[in-house]
């Protein structure tokens, strides 16, 4: 059986243009640095899974060599393609399945929560299942995965609303795929409270988000 593929998206941390909607509250120097230091706490998460997979970053924002300089040379880096998210998530999975058909998987570095066995959990879960999802608190996902592509879960939504998981679960339950919904239900790092939240579960530097 060959390797899965467990995808991360992210961007290149340049003020002004990450955790946009946290830069009313913090600043955009100190969002710049949340979205560093999420994406550094994603990837000690993801090399901590015991499984053999393929990872690879998908990223907006910077160049090559300016991810190779930040998180090293050792990984592999693929620009998101795509006019918004769900194209820029379709994209990667259909690539990625013809080099890897037995599934990848997709995360954020929003949800600093996730843990090497959730997504251990996930991995695995495509070896029975046609998708894989991992509800976040505001309603959209932290994780999502696809033995195959299927375009319908990735058009016609509202990207960044409180309606995404709920409209991505009825168009799978329309096409027929067998779902597992079994991990648990997580929250995302996009607004204030969301902050306030992380930095009271003792993670983070808190000096880093005093509120401005």
């Amino acid at each position: 059986m060959g390797k899965k593929t467990l995808i991360v998206f992210t961007r290149y941390p340049e003020v002004g243009k990450t955790k946009t909607r946290l830069i009313p509250a913090i600043g955009a120097e100190k969002a710049t640095i949340l979205q560093k230091e999420l994406t550094e706490k994603t990837l000690q998460t993801v090399l901590q899974v015991k499984e053999d997979l393929d990872l690879k970053i998908y990223f907006s924002g910077g160049n090559l060599k300016l991810f190779e300089d930040w998180l090293g040379k050792d990984l592999a880096y693929f620009p998101q393609e795509g006019k918004d998210l769900g194209e820029k998530m379709f994209s990667a999975i259909e690539t990625n399945y013809f080099m890897s058909p037995q599934g990848a998987i997709i995360i954020g570095i929003d949800c600093p929560f996730i843990t090497p066995d959730i997504l251990l959990q996930g991995l695995r879960a495509l070896d029975n299942h046609d998708m894989v999802i991992g509800e976040a608190e505001d309603g959209g996902y932290y994780l999502i995965g696809l033995r195959k592509p299927k375009k319908e879960l990735f058009t016609n939504i509202n990207w960044g609303t409180d309606e995404v998981f709920q409209r991505t679960m009825q168009k799978a339950k329309n096409i027929g795929l067998k779902v597992y919904n079994n991990l648990p239900v997580l929250r995302d790092i996009d607004r204030p409270e969301d902050l306030d939240y992380f930095l009271s579960q003792g993670e983070g530097r808190p000096s880093h988000y005093h509120k401005v």
